[in-house]
């Protein structure tokens, strides 16, 4: 080994499996564990560090970093469990009056989060105006009327992502009137334009930091228990990875991680930079799309837990295709539910009694995983033949679905239940098989880069401009993610013409990303800047 610390440890927590990596600064993978995740998701984490930790050796003090991709804040959503108490406040009066915080919100779900909001004046129009004067003393009454029962606070301008100097007000305002301990959410900081969206991500992220605090402890506390001297980090949805310190901060960006560790890490064991990609797991597969080695990000609104949303993810098709899905043998095609983790128990071909896609898979090989199916009724074999041949075309149709009409791009295929996918898919040019495909999500959150991301709208005369002064912005997001300053570059950017403005308008997007800073390195706050601007 060289005498200085240069191992990245991954850790990715799926429905089925937890797997873990160990990776040189080459990208060589030289451990590598693949186990069933826990009920106690925290011990699954551990266990599956300490068998890492225990192949390494002596190497293990050579551990620099310890990345995780967690399904924490998505579950927590989805089971409206450990969600804290939010006070949300919208900044647009008269003119965001009519839908209020929370429209379209499951019952239940807004009933946990939702403790009180306030339609406060203020905004502004899309060339900067202010809407209306900041109406600081209605948004102290409403912190007074709420007693202190909030857990913490979001707050959404219309159009703060452009102009974000009214949020920093309030938030400056919360911390003096409510105490600074309060945590906030500005939206400006989360989502992007389209305030109803953004506003729902912002409260997602608020009523998240008590999951936030319990995972990045958890996260610590295991690294600490190993007596690893490592930097932890967190994977985000645009598959690079953000500082411990980041994540409590935005607990809700590292929602959707899970399938940008996977492409990601298709990307590092194929070597393609542009490439479909589809990793099959124990209950569904999920298909990306490889753009210049960074997952394609989605350009439409995405649901969470039944919450509409803006906040940038992986543009992500998931079919009900994986190896513990179950057969159903009258109709000779896959069922709806699976036996996830518990595959080596149930399946026909560990000798349980449950039909599944693997079992399928298995007809056609004489010994599969160092097993042989037992003898079977004609009519199972024949619905497994069956249902395998209607998983085939459902994968077919989802990669000439997620190739928008583009041909000769290769499929990837990962995850442990890569064997469903066939040899030969129309629509990709070839079918590639990487090796250690089957823990390329975790390989995807230890090579994970430090990103940012900015957004800003401008006239067509300032293009030039904005995109340099929103690049720098997108740079300084990824310094305060754990990027070295030095190597941080810009990985892309977008130009959107938005409609019905009276000067030609457009949005700029720009995304930052590069590699981790040295070890010691404390991502910084982000900047409160561009107060000037409005």
């Amino acid at each position: 080994m060289n005498d200085y610390r240069d191992l990245s440890i991954g850790i990715d927590v799926g429905g089925t499996n937890t797997d873990a990596v160990a990776i040189s600064p080459s990208g060589e993978v030289i451990a590598w564990t693949k186990s069933a995740t826990t009920q106690d998701v925290t011990g699954g984490i551990r266990s599956s560090l300490a068998t890492v930790l225990d192949a390494l050796g002596p190497d293990r003090d050579s551990v620099s970093r310890v990345m995780l991709g967690t399904t924490h804040a998505t579950n927590a959503i989805v089971r409206r469990r450990d969600l804290g108490r939010v006070a949300v406040i919208r900044l647009g009066a008269p003119a965001a009056t009519v839908y209020p915080p929370l429209t379209g919100w499951p019952e239940d779900l807004r009933d946990t989060v939702l403790v009180g909001s306030v339609l406060a004046g203020g905004g502004h129009l899309v060339d900067g105006y202010p809407i209306a004067e900041l109406d600081r003393d209605g948004i102290r009454r409403a912190l007074d009327g709420l007693e202190g029962r909030f857990d913490a606070v979001a707050v959404c301008g219309i159009f703060s992502p452009s102009f974000p100097g009214q949020e920093l007000e309030v938030e400056a305002l919360i911390q003096d009137h409510a105490g600074i301990d309060v945590p906030i959410s500005l939206s400006s900081e989360i989502g992007e334009l389209g305030l109803l969206e953004r506003e729902n991500a912002t409260v997602l992220n608020a009523a998240l930091y008590g999951v936030a605090r319990d995972i990045t402890t958890a996260l610590t506390t295991v690294v600490a228990e190993h007596g690893l001297d490592a930097a932890t980090f967190f994977a985000q949805n645009d598959g690079t990875f953000m500082a411990v310190e980041y994540a409590a901060r935005y607990p809700v960006l590292t929602i959707g991680s899970g399938p940008a560790n996977s492409i990601r890490g298709a990307a590092a064991l194929s070597g393609a930079a542009d490439a479909i990609v589809i990793d099959v797991g124990g209950t569904t597969s999920d298909l990306g799309v490889l753009v210049g080695r960074f997952p394609r990000e989605s350009t439409m609104p995405r649901e969470v837990g039944g919450v509409r949303t803006n906040f940038r993810m992986p543009d992500i098709l998931s079919l009900g295709i994986g190896g513990g899905t179950i057969v159903d043998v009258a109709s000779g095609a896959p069922g709806n539910d699976s036996v996830g983790y518990r595959i080596s128990q149930e399946a026909l071909l560990f000798g349980g009694s449950t039909p599944t896609l693997t079992d399928a898979a298995a007809t056609r090989a004489t010994v599969m995983a160092g097993r042989e199916l037992p003898a079977l009724d004609r009519s199972v074999r024949t619905a497994l033949a069956g249902a395998l041949a209607v998983a085939h075309d459902r994968i077919e149709s989802a990669v000439e679905r997620m190739s928008l009409g583009r041909t000769g791009l290769p499929l990837v295929v990962v995850g442990g239940g890569g064997f469903l996918v066939p040899d030969q898919v129309l629509g990709a040019s070839e079918v590639v098989r990487p090796d250690l495909g089957a823990v390329a999500n975790a390989v995807g959150a230890a090579i994970a880069l430090a990103g940012g991301r900015a957004d800003r709208l401008c006239e067509l005369a300032d293009r030039a401009a904005t995109i340099e002064e929103t690049s720098r912005a997108a740079i300084e997001k990824a310094i305060q993610a754990g990027a070295d300053p030095a190597r941080v570059e810009i990985t892309d950017v977008l130009e959107t013409p938005v409609s019905y403005t009276a000067q030609p308008t457009l949005k700029v997007a720009v995304k930052a990303a590069g590699p981790l800073a040295q070890i010691g390195h404390t991502p910084r706050r982000p900047a409160r800047e561009m107060e000037e601007r409005t």
